[in-house]
């Protein structure tokens, strides 16, 4: 899996099914021609649920091309600088997704984290971005119902032969759903035109150039920011960081099952060095026992004795999401065990035995992802986080339009990584007939900002792999890379060596020496003080919600 880009390049091309090459945008300049007017903010206490907290909307064009064609709401919120005598200014934050409510993060526990760390100087503001949460909402189903209905009786990913067809056409019928004419926002959801916002609501908060901390998609935000206004940046920092131009050809979906693999790999040597600190370590290696209860569990699923099944796919579904936070690493080992027992060793005691064993670590290894970010102003009782997912990435990103296109891809995805055909038909398969937003943004990416850009990268992050931090880097010409030499997606919050850093250049933009790398936590399946810590930290880049958890 790991060939470069130019060969699969070669491989698609020369079978005719290669994803749409995106044109050469132009870079954009600090304004458009007719430039919006900068929103007025009146800011107002969120609620008792909030306490010290204040939020607000602020009303941006809904489309830039043509500004008189009405607005979009977007919601703010923010906790104020307490050091009011030696505030600094504002840092925006987002959680990544993309989908996720930047409101949410905020006032969940994230919010008061980061402002404590940055010394009380800076007004701390989360947004949901155009078509997310409490801003317009892009909202494709009529109720949570009506969504579950929709994903009844597909898997997660298609592995079988019959199960293929029927998910293409399921998840394509999705922009039906989208684009009926109800929601006017779906046409307006490119990561170009969440760039112009922030860059209204810097103005807005009277910032003469932005202060930025982005997770995940997030990075990419921010490295569309920083080439469309890059006379606009003060201190920008990204962590878990794509490749932007991978992300916006569609081409980033090939490394994300190579970049799994990788990190998985990790925790099947971790779990090995740690013996019986791991539950599923084996006197014949760890990589070996998984290999086997895959390979069972894709030719047979377990019956459980509830009536539901533990089938192949949701293995690659846990295993995937708990690549996101190393800290639950002991609880999958548990869940993999009993598994293994029930699978490889005696199907009637064991598979009773591990029936709510199997539900109760699932249910924990959720609860320990789920992020704390409550969208107070979305329709009651909806959440639309994956609906504005998919709008915003079928904005940026043409994908092929044939079943057959996919079908080849696929088998590509899958050599040599279990984990690839799972991001390959989760991500692209609901774009597949989903028109590409028209002032999206394709690049130039290589551009230098007038101050340096932080860019954050794990060795070890299966979601956001470290290549996509170097080139990113890179591109950013006035730029510093900051590396972890541990696993997980993002650092921040997780190694107190970045968060140091970040917190450090937020502040007064002062960078870590070139060449700097922050040591890895001690391993996983060890107890230990620093794990402890890592793991009660609040989340910054978890994983994205993009199906119903089976």
């Amino acid at each position: 899996m790991r060939r470069s880009l130019r060969a699969i390049l070669i491989i698609t091309v020369t079978t005719g099914l290669a994803l749409t090459a995106a044109p050469a945008a132009r870079a954009e300049p600090a304004g458009r021609a007719s430039s919006p007017p900068v929103p007025s903010l009146a800011w107002a206490p969120c609620g008792d649920g909030y306490p010290g907290a204040e939020c607000t909307s602020a009303t941006v064009p809904l489309d830039y091309d043509n500004p008189r064609a009405g607005t979009t709401q977007i919601a703010l919120a923010r906790i104020p600088a307490a050091d009011q005598a030696h505030k600094v200014g504002s840092v925006f934050i987002n959680p990544g997704g993309p989908g996720w409510s930047g409101v949410g993060m905020l006032l969940g526990v994230f919010g008061q984290f980061l402002a404590s760390r940055l010394q009380g100087r800076f007004d701390v503001v989360g947004f949901d971005p155009r078509g997310v949460g409490g801003s317009e909402p892009l909202r494709c189903f009529d109720s949570q119902e009506d969504l579950a209905a929709f994903f009844a009786g597909q898997p997660i990913f298609p592995y079988l032969p019959a199960q293929y067809r029927p998910f293409f056409d399921r998840f394509g019928s999705y922009s039906d759903r989208c684009l009926d004419g109800r929601d006017r926002i779906a046409q307006h959801m490119s990561t170009a035109d969440v760039a112009r916002d922030l860059d209204l609501l810097r103005g807005a908060v009277g910032d003469p150039q932005l202060t930025y901390l982005g997770f995940s998609y997030g990075s990419y935000l921010g490295s569309t920011y920083a080439s469309l206004f890059p006379k606009n940046v003060r201190a920008l920092a990204i962590d878990g960081v794509f490749d932007p131009r991978l992300w916006s050809s569609g081409w980033q979906i090939t490394a994300f099952g190579p970049a799994i693999q990788q990190e998985f790999n990790e925790f099947l040597r971790l779990c090995d060095q740690a013996g019986p600190d791991c539950a599923f370590a084996a006197p014949e290696g760890s990589a070996v026992r998984w290999e086997a209860l895959a390979t069972a569990l894709r030719r047979q699923p377990l019956p459980l004795p509830d009536g539901t099944a533990y089938t192949y796919d949701i293995l690659i579904y846990d295993a995937t999401t708990a690549m996101y936070r190393p800290e639950v690493w002991g609880r999958l080992g548990w869940l993999l065990d009993y598994l293994a027992d029930a699978v490889l060793g005696d199907r009637g005691a064991a598979a009773s035995a591990s029936a709510s064993a199997v539900t109760g670590i699932r249910q924990a290894i959720a609860q320990r992802l789920t992020p704390p970010a409550a969208q107070p102003d979305a329709a009651a009782g909806y959440d639309n986080s994956l609906d504005a997912r998919i709008g915003n990435h079928c904005a940026d990103v043409e994908y092929p339009h044939t079943f057959a296109a996919f079908r080849a891809i696929d088998r590509y995805a899958a050599a040599g990584s279990r984990f690839g055909p799972l991001w390959w038909w989760q991500v692209g398969t609901a774009c597949a007939q989903w028109p590409v937003n028209p002032d999206r943004y394709t690049g130039p990416w290589r551009t230098t900002t007038a101050n340096p850009v932080l860019v954050v990268g794990n060795y070890f992050d299966g979601i956001t792999p470290y290549t996509g931090a170097k080139a990113s880097a890179g591109l950013l010409t006035s730029s510093r890379l900051l590396s972890y030499a541990g696993w997980g997606h993002t650092a921040y919050g997780r190694s107190a060596c970045v968060t140091g850093y970040i917190n450090q250049y937020l502040l007064d933009r002062s960078l870590p020496a070139p060449g700097t790398v922050c040591p890895a936590n001690p391993n996983p399946f060890l107890p230990s003080p620093a794990r402890s810590a890592a793991a009660s930290a609040p989340l910054s880049g978890a994983p994205p919600r993009w199906l119903p958890t089976p």
